[in-house]
C-alpha cells in the first residue's frame, strides 16, 4: 500500500554542546553535505551567505531545476541542521552552519508525500552520494506503521541507504504520548530515530523534559525506539516566505528571516547537524559507529528508553 506522509535555535545549539565544538575544535560540519528529503528548501541567505551552501537540489514532485519550497518545512528543517545565522548576525545558528544542503523534494505544497516518491528520493541519495559527498539523510516525515520494517518498503530503503555508507536520521512522530507511537520509517532498527524535548530556554540540559507529543517506542518486535532525543519545542529556524506556512501562520513569523515550529521534525535535523559535526572530526566513521558514539554520549534523562532513548544528544564530547 503506497501510503502518504505528513511533515510531522539560539538556546538549542548551546545547550546540547555544540557551540562549544564550533568555538574550541572549529567543528562546523564543513565539508561534509546533509541531504534533506522534505518540502523543498528555499535560497535563504542563512543558506547562501557568504557562499551558497546547496550543493544541489532534486525536484521528484514538480521536477523543477532551482531550489524552493511551497510548503516552507523543509525550509525550517535545513536551518536546523546549518542555518548559519547571517540574517541574525549569528543569533540563530545550528550544530553544523559550515556544511553543505542536498534538498530533496519528495514532499508536495501540504506537506505530504507518498512512500514511493520518498523511496525515489532515496534511491537518488544512495545513486548520487559519491558525487555529492553526501554522508547524511534527514528524514523528518512520518506515518502510521501498518508492517514490520522487513515487509515495509519504505523502511526497506532506508536500511538499504545504511549499507551504502549514509547516515539516515528520522523523526520518531507527533504521536505521543502513548505508547508503540514510533511511526514510519522511524521505526528503521540501523537508522537513528529521534524524539523531542522542551529545552525549556536554558541553556542547561539538567531541566529539559519529554515532550508530550514525542512518539514512544517500543517499535513493531519490541525494539527500543526512539535512539534518543533532541530539542524540538519552540524552534526558531528559517522562513520560506510565501510558502503555505509562511502564508497561513503568519503569528509564526520572528522578525523577517525566522518562524517557529515545534515537533520531532525539528530534533531531527538538529541531531543531522551534530553528525556533520562528528563526521568533520572523524570522517572514517561508519553510520554504525556514529549511532553508537552518540548514544553512548547522550545527557541521561532518568526516563524509560522507549520515551527518550539512550537520553538527549550531547556534543560535549566534541570539544
Amino acid at each position: 500500500m503506497d501510503q502518504v506522509k505528513k511533515t510531522s535555535l539560539n538556546i538549542a545549539t548551546p545547550s546540547i554542546g555544540s557551540t562549544a565544538a564550533q568555538k574550541k575544535k572549529r567543528l562546523t560540519g564543513k565539508g561534509i553535505n546533509i541531504a534533506i528529503l522534505d518540502t523543498g528548501v528555499y535560497r535563504h541567505p542563512d543558506l547562501f551567505r557568504p557562499v551558497n551552501r546547496i550543493v544541489a537540489f532534486k525536484d521528484f514532485i514538480n521536477h523543477r531545476k532551482q531550489p524552493y519550497d511551497d510548503n516552507g518545512h523543509g525550509t525550517h528543517i535545513a536551518g536546523d541542521a546549518a542555518g548559519n545565522g547571517w540574517m541574525s548576525k549569528g543569533k540563530y545558528k545550528s550544530p553544523a552552519p559550515e556544511a553543505g544542503i542536498v534538498g530533496v523534494k519528495v514532499l508536495d505544497k501540504n506537506g505530504d508525500g507518498y512512500d514511493s516518491t520518498i523511496i525515489k528520493g532515496i534511491e537518488w541519495c544512495i545513486a548520487n552520494r559519491r558525487r555529492l559527498n553526501l554522508r547524511i539523510l534527514s528524514m523528518s516525515f512520518g506515518g502510521k506503521v501498518n508492517l514490520p520494517c522487513s515487509d515495509d518498503p519504505l523502511c526497506q530503503a532506508v536500511e538499504k541507504a545504511i549499507k551504502a555508507g549514509l547516515n539516515v536520521v528520522i523523526a520518531a512522530g507527533n504521536s505521543g504520548p502513548g505508547r508503540s507511537t514510533i511511526e514510519s520509517p522511524g521505526i528503521s532498527p540501523s537508522a537513528i530515530t529521534v524524539g523531542a524535548v522542551d529545552d525549556r530556554r536554558t541553556l542547561t540540559q539538567a531541566d529539559d523534559r519529554i515532550t508530550w507529543f514525542s512518539s514512544r517506542g517500543p517499535a513493531p518486535g519490541g525494539r527500543k525506539k526512539p535512539d534518543l532525543v533532541a530539542p524540538g519545542e519552540t524552534i526558531i529556524s528559517l522562513r520560506a516566505p510565501r510558502s503555505k506556512l509562511d502564508r497561513e501562520l503568519p503569528y509564526l513569523r520572528i522578525a523577517k528571516d525566522y518562524f517557529v515550529l515545534s515537533g520531532t521534525s525539528v530534533s531531527t535535523p538538529i541531531v543531522s547537524g551534530v553528525i556533520a559535526q562528528l563526521l568533520q572530526r572523524n570522517p572514517s566513521l561508519t553510520p554504525k559507529q556514529v549511532k553508537s558514539t552518540l548514544k553512548k554520549n547522550t545527557f541521561r534523562l532518568k526516563l524509560s528508553p522507549n520515551t527518550a532513548g539512550c537520553g538527549e544528544i550531547n556534543a560535549r564530547f566534541l570539544s
